[in-house]
């Protein structure tokens, strides 16, 4: 089983359920070192990757698009997905970070959580990007549409993806859709 990562960072984690799935690392950065370096917008032309997996993971990178642009990510996975296979995403939950900022009176410079590691993640982050790595000159962190659980089905709907889930945490939205 072969999955693709898209915007999966030097990091290249996965859930636990691709266990044993080959992985291609699908990222526009290349100082982290992809095994293909490109735009996931260019996906939806590329020929090369068409057909090729069963599944296409995409964990906190499709807000990293424009809203006009997200039609055209979401053809490129489907273009790369075998029949039956199914896209795996993440976005914030921006409608939760809008109730959680309404409820605890908070500002959007308070941190709303920390990430494994202890480094503090604002409403401000969430909403526009990871502050502190735009800050260094990393624009690939820039955060340019959000989702709510019903924008982010329509737009799976509209790309052609059928028996769409939604999961929905305060902090996250998941997305399973299938070819």
């Amino acid at each position: 089983m072969k999955v693709l990562n898209v915007g999966g960072g030097a990091s290249r984690c996965l859930p636990p359920e691709y266990d044993g799935w080959e992985q291609d690392l699908l990222d526009i950065d290349p100082a982290v070192n992809p095994d293909i370096c490109c735009d996931a917008l260019e996906l939806v032309n590329e020929d090369l990757h068409a057909g090729k997996y069963e599944a296409v993971y995409c964990s906190h990178n499709l807000e990293h698009f424009y809203a006009h642009q997200v039609l055209t990510v979401l053809f490129g996975f489907k273009a790369a997905l075998k029949e039956g296979g199914f896209v795996d995403i993440s976005v914030p939950n921006v409608k939760g970070l809008m109730q959680a900022m309404l409820q605890g009176n908070l500002d959007i410079n308070d941190v709303w959580y920390r990430t494994g590691q202890g480094q503090p993640i604002t409403f401000h982050d969430v909403l526009y990007g990871w502050s502190q790595a735009m800050s260094q000159g990393n624009l690939y962190y820039a955060h340019k549409c959000g989702f709510t659980a019903i924008s982010l089905h329509k737009a799976l709907s509209d790309a052609g993806f059928k028996n769409i889930v939604i999961t929905e945490t305060q902090s996250n939205l998941t997305a399973k859709g299938y070819v």
